[in-house]
């Protein structure tokens, strides 16, 4: 008979017990599921909030691109003398300053793309430096003449550059 009180002291605690377990586990859910909720709702926000920035990074970039085509940086900068080396320095140093003033972007696009957008804009100083080395430059003028015809026979490397970043910016929507 002394079994008795304890089975009745397991009839009232064990659905206590049951029902505590229940409700601590229907609460953590939910406090979780009200977690999530409000991560996904900041999250959103930022988003909101970040989609300009991104755009306007994308658009500066693009336009970085198109000021370093060198045939649009040759007809926009004229050499200061005939020197040859004096012209090639002098469209290095517009490409360095420009990406310079650009620096900042990268914090809104994606690694592989702020790494071809470098890749182009080195590219295009080794184009510059290749075709100033060549036998036929002799004045800054030719100079110009054979990067011009270079980029007759082959792509631009910001155009590539441009692809990608036309590309991703399509990814965003």
């Amino acid at each position: 008979m002394e079994s008795l009180p304890i089975i009745e002291l397991l009839s009232y605690t064990l659905p206590a017990v049951v029902t505590g377990v229940v409700a601590y586990y229907f609460f953590d859910l939910h406090t979780k599921n009200e977690e999530g909720r409000r991560r996904y709702l900041l999250n959103k926000e930022a988003q909101k909030n970040a989609l300009p920035l991104r755009l306007q990074a994308f658009e500066r970039m693009t336009l970085y691109m198109e000021r370093i085509n060198p045939t649009k940086l040759l007809i926009r900068i004229s050499p200061l003398s005939q020197d040859k080396n004096d012209y090639e320095n002098l469209i290095i140093a517009q490409i360095e300053q420009e990406f310079e003033h650009n620096l900042t972007q990268q914090i809104y696009m994606s690694d592989e793309c702020w790494t071809i957008i470098v890749t182009a804009k080195n590219a295009t100083i080794q184009m510059i430096r290749k075709a100033n080395m060549s036998d036929r430059v002799d004045s800054a003028d030719k100079l110009r003449e054979v990067l011009l015809n270079d980029l007759m026979e082959k792509q631009s490397p910001s155009n590539a550059a441009l692809a990608y970043i036309k590309n991703e910016v399509g990814q965003l929507w």
